[in-house]
């Protein structure tokens, strides 16, 4: 509970050719043998992530890549996840060691057009040292660079200091879950069902960073489950500011709330939180153009093994097929597995990424924007099935 989410930290990815000194430089930056390190080229196969603090910066992960330039079958598919990579770093250091080719300018000019903020790192300067005419063009084009050698530790407090000045600054700043929906003093009743799904012992993530947020704003706070909410809000002073409630006890929620009570889902605010709310909703009211035969894709940010009643895999289909009246076909990809190819679905619904961190939900919500192909979120769904979306939004809207 005290560290920081890993979907709050900042991401720092190492990107390079192979055998160029990755993992070396991540392990000399984190002060221990985080990544396996060997001579032979592609020793580095999935991507390995170090969560970590980086003073006076704040939380980061630290992510290990496999070389971009890796050859044969197995190789494709590490440049594959080295690829999905890219999509959720907010800043990368590119290792190079000794000059920049082709290959480190094209992939420059990619995570340039992503926008995202780009260090270049010449490593092994021990061996060999970059030419001065590549510094001064790396200068003049405004692109931040360090001279290291990971082998004897030279460059790596400078590189340290580098990742300091080149972390996007507004990263840390308070993207707040509810905290800006509500002032201090206010109440907020949060509704959390206990089902097969729900973990033993413990609240879901977004259920717990929503409850911290609140206290950080000096609102106080109410759980109850769903049978409960009647009870609590008859023995409550005076109505809560709000009200939140997990997607799947929308119907409840909303038919139990006074009509002049603000309701709406944990997952509506982390697709505010996490990516682009408006294009969320877009996207939802593309599901009263689905027809027989149409394919909907349902991305989960994580991995979980379901049972019983699966959000994703049993309710959402169902709801969304009674609600079109089509016979709609379902396909499910978790964790960081997403489609390269978007043109089969006429639908993405996406879960609430509690367990991503904004720019990968900001990527994903690009490339479905570049397919033509539009995207929401469970919450969204559910809320637009049972009729109750535009309710769900109002505490978004300027007079709330």
């Amino acid at each position: 509970m005290r560290s920081a989410p890993r979907n709050l930290r900042l991401h720092i990815g190492f990107l390079g050719r192979r055998n160029v000194g990755k993992s070396s430089l991540l392990n000399a930056l984190a002060g221990q043998e985080v990544a396996i390190v060997s001579p032979t080229p592609g020793t580095t196969t999935d991507p390995v992530e170090k969560p970590m603090e980086l003073l006076p910066l704040g939380p980061v992960v630290l992510v290990d890549t496999a070389g971009v330039d890796d050859e044969g079958a197995l190789g494709e598919m590490r440049i594959s996840r080295t690829r999905r990579v890219i999509e959720r770093v907010d800043l990368a250091v590119l290792v190079v060691d000794g000059e920049l080719r082709e290959f480190e300018e094209n992939l420059i000019d990619e995570l340039r057009a992503r926008g995202v903020t780009t260090l270049v790192c010449f490593n092994k300067a021990d061996e060999i040292r970059p030419e001065q005419r590549a510094l001064n063009d790396l200068s003049v084009r405004g692109i931040p660079y360090v001279v290291a050698s990971a082998k004897t530790g030279d460059g790596v407090e400078e590189l340290r200091q580098a990742l300091l000045r080149a972390a996007p600054e507004d990263h840390f700043e308070a993207r707040r879950i509810v905290g800006d929906l509500v002032g201090a003093g206010d109440l907020v009743v949060l509704v959390v069902p206990i089902d097969d799904e729900a973990p033993k012992g413990r609240l879901i993530l977004p259920q717990v960073q929503t409850l911290r947020d609140l206290l950080d704003s000096d609102a106080a706070a109410v759980v109850t489950k769903e049978s409960g909410l009647s009870r609590v809000l008859s023995v409550l002073e005076r109505p809560p500011k709000l009200i939140v409630t997990d997607s799947q006890a929308f119907e409840h929620v909303m038919s139990t709330a006074p009509e002049s009570v603000p309701v709406t889902s944990f997952s509506i605010l982390f697709a505010r939180l996490q990516g682009d709310l408006g294009e969320m909703v877009k996207g939802a009211r593309s599901i009263e153009h689905l027809r027989d035969g149409d394919k909907v894709l349902v991305a989960e940010g994580c991995s979980h093994h379901p049972i019983g009643e699966d959000i994703g895999r049993v309710k959402i289909p169902r709801w969304l097929r009674k609600y079109s009246g089509a016979e709609l076909f379902f396909e499910t990809v978790a964790g960081r597995d997403f489609p390269e190819d978007l043109s089969p679905y006429k639908l993405v619904i996406h879960c609430g990424n509690c367990m991503g961190n904004r720019r990968e939900m900001l990527s994903r919500i690009l490339r479905c924007s570049q397919a033509n192909v539009p995207i929401t979120n469970y919450g969204i769904t559910l809320a637009l099935s049972l009729g109750i979306l535009d309710r769900a939004l109002r505490p978004f809207s300027p007079s709330h």
